[in-house]
């Protein structure tokens, strides 16, 4: 029996059967319709050619007449014609559909994990227990403290498991944190589509377990004992990463005594590095100085909160702004994705470039969206973020004295990124915004006012401007400009 389509050829069955007519073991073939033989131009063809040939004497169907005439084989001819016509038709009829119904934001598929397909509407809704989990998951993976495989023993300890009833491959796992349909969009044949179904996540939540993946990737194995506290915090001169290693030493009277050291990895094929390494407790001591230099004075702290608890009860008109610049924003991306159509349309760009292109602006504008939508919905929506921040660049002084290097490593990484570099044994780095313009701001008062005079920072009218400045729409130069008034 065959079981793959006559729609294109390739099928074994139907291929051994014309080859042992044409070896001469049978010399006819019985068969319900025409289009149960072939459905496609070459299988067709080949039928025709082998009656030409003589090879094939008789055909015989309960619902075709057939005779081997010139009038019979152009009927039979006619016959694979409207078998392909219809094959071609249905098949463009169903792109069709298809492609009206991503227009429409349906996703033209089984719905993921998270949802169920509603057969009564014929659209997918959530799966109000497995969505719970999905999002959980999401959070779980977005500290940075879980593996892929923790997160597949976390879905199976919920009820998510594979077909044959065991663990969730990581590969799995990976699909279902990558899939963008969690957060409302949907990815079809490469290009990501906004859709109309309910997310489960935020994009924010979203982006930030593809940091996590695209900073980690699969996680190797380590020895129990590997150094790697500071590790994939800074880079050498040469453009590698630091790592660490620890050194044994045992005494002549049974002590032993552990030291760790970091170094360049050396993996460079072009650069011979010569750097001397330095070690762990020199590198802490480094980075609690370098950490130290973007805290908040007290005073400084005291007088932003103070500012902002004013700043609360008329934040309307502040806050309007970024409604309004949100909202440009957004209409200048749509512009954009029109503009980009036209030229896909028009044959200025390939397809490969225009998926490329069309997927990141519609990731930034889902962003912009949910900005906007947090925005009109709580007009303090940015007073928390920059409580947050005070509280935080208040207490980098206790993170620095601390013996956590762990805590250290994760302030470091938010305060430098990557701009963290080691030379020489000695650890620098170009800090952030807003950290930059901290250190900036306590640089430039050193000779000229005191900190208890921190009404340069937070005038009557200046909190606004230390908002557009953390949200990344103003840069250093215009808020020390506006602020130090030079």
């Amino acid at each position: 029996m065959e079981k793959k389509s006559a729609k294109s050829p390739g099928r074994p069955l139907f291929n051994t059967m014309l080859s042992r007519i044409e070896a001469g073991e049978a010399n006819g073939i019985i068969g319900w319709h025409p289009d149960r033989l072939s459905r496609n131009s070459v299988d067709g063809g080949r039928i025709i050619y082998l009656l030409d040939t003589g090879r094939i004497v008789a055909l015989k169907f309960p619902t075709f007449w057939f005779e081997p005439t010139p009038q019979g084989k152009f009927m039979l001819n006619i016959a694979f014609g409207q078998s392909k016509y219809y094959v071609d038709s249905l098949a463009e009829n169903t792109k069709r559909g298809l492609r009206q119904k991503i227009r429409r934001g349906e996703y033209p598929n089984c719905a993921p994990v998270g949802y169920l397909n509603d057969s009564s509407t014929k659209t997918i809704v959530i799966n109000r227990k497995r969505s719970v989990i999905i999002r959980q998951a999401f959070e779980l993976y977005s500290q940075g403290n879980s593996r892929l495989e923790d997160i597949a023993t976390f879905l199976q300890s919920h009820g998510i498991i594979s077909y044959g009833g065991k663990r969730v491959h990581i590969n799995r796992v990976t699909s279902i944190l990558k899939n963008p349909f969690c957060y409302g969009h949907f990815r079809y044949l490469g290009e990501v589509h906004e859709g109309k179904h309910q997310p489960v996540i935020s994009k924010q939540l979203f982006d930030q377990v593809h940091e996590v993946l695209a900073g980690r990737g699969r996680p190797h194995h380590q020895a129990k004992n590997h150094a790697r506290d500071l590790c994939g915090l800074l880079h050498c001169t040469c453009g590698m990463m630091i790592t660490g290693e620890q050194k044994t030493k045992h005494e002549k009277n049974g002590n032993v005594h552990y030291y760790t050291y970091y170094h360049c990895t050396h993996k460079s094929k072009t650069i011979k590095c010569s750097e001397s390494a330095v070690t762990e407790p020199d590198l802490a001591r480094q980075l609690s100085s370098l950490i130290k230099q973007p805290a908040l004075p007290t005073v400084w702290a005291e007088a932003m909160r103070k500012k902002l608890a004013e700043d609360k009860a008329d934040s309307a008109q502040s806050v309007s702004a970024f409604v309004q610049e949100t909202r440009d924003k957004v209409s200048m991306i749509n512009q954009k994705l029109q503009r980009l159509l036209d030229g896909y349309l028009d044959q200025l760009i390939d397809q490969e470039t225009y998926k490329v292109e069309k997927n990141k602006l519609t990731s930034s504008k889902k962003s912009l969206e949910e900005n906007l939508l947090t925005l009109e919905r709580t007009q303090t929506g940015w007073i928390e973020p920059f409580s947050k921040w005070i509280t935080q660049a208040e207490n980098l002084p206790v993170v620095a004295e601390s013996s956590d290097h762990l805590a250290k490593k994760v302030v470091a990484k938010e305060i430098f990124g990557s701009n963290l570099q080691l030379s020489a044994s000695e650890a620098s780095g170009q800090y952030n915004n807003p950290w930059d313009f901290v250190v900036r701001a306590k640089n430039s008062l050193k000779n000229r006012e005191s900190f208890q005079n921190c009404e340069l920072l937070v005038g009557a009218h200046r909190i606004e401007l230390w908002t557009s400045f953390l949200s990344g729409k103003r840069s250093t130069t215009e808020l020390r400009a506006q602020l130090f008034n030079f």
